[in-house]
């Protein structure tokens, strides 16, 4: 009973909790994508095959503009991009299979942070937030103070950010060959 009554007369402990159930939620979270698609051998494959696309698609568009395109040319460049957007998709596809399970650990932990942090002020913005910002900042909030912001709105900043770092760090962010998954940016040539 000592423990919760020392963290809270701290100051910033809602705060902190927030921050470091995010981060232990993105610990699991990365574990859980590990064990269910990074150690697999056809998550290697294809992540092989994007990197090698990637590269031999960026050689071929510096020598293509070095020299006068030919016809043959632009034709081999639009299969290597076919085969890599055909991967970057099978890639997205492939993952999406952990994605339910992340869900649903994601969804379970903001019912538990949601359930606990409800109607507190977890932490002070140090601006003014502007419409819809200030909607999801200041979510399940009494009063009017605009810099209140809930544990809703710092736990999906900390998620975003804590999560994406972590990929990096870990070596599982996404191939630079791939787009951006299920919404990939148009293709110009054919408009």
């Amino acid at each position: 009973m000592a423990t919760p009554q020392l963290f809270a007369s701290f100051k910033y402990a809602d705060s902190l909790t927030v921050v470091a159930i995010s981060f232990c939620t993105a610990i699991v979270c990365e574990a859980i994508s590990w064990l269910l698609i990074y150690r697999t051998n056809s998550y290697k494959s294809l992540r092989s095959t994007i990197d090698k696309a990637a590269k031999k698609l960026e050689t071929m568009k510096t020598e293509s503009s070095a020299k006068i395109a030919k016809k043959s040319k632009t034709k081999k460049i639009d299969r290597v991009e076919t085969s890599l957007k055909e991967s970057s998709r099978d890639l997205s596809l492939f993952k999406f299979k952990s994605g339910a399970v992340v869900a649903f650990v994601l969804f379970v932990v903001f019912g538990l942070l949601n359930s606990l942090f409800e109607g507190k002020v977890v932490a002070k913005l140090p601006f003014r937030p502007f419409g819809i910002v200030m909607k999801m900042s200041h979510r399940g909030l009494q009063g009017d103070d605009p810099t209140d912001c809930s544990m809703a709105f710092l736990y999906f900043l900390c998620s975003i950010s804590i999560r994406t770092n972590l990929q990096k760090f870990l070596g599982f962010a996404p191939p630079r060959g791939t787009g951006a998954g299920f919404f990939p940016m148009p293709d110009p040539k054919t408009n």
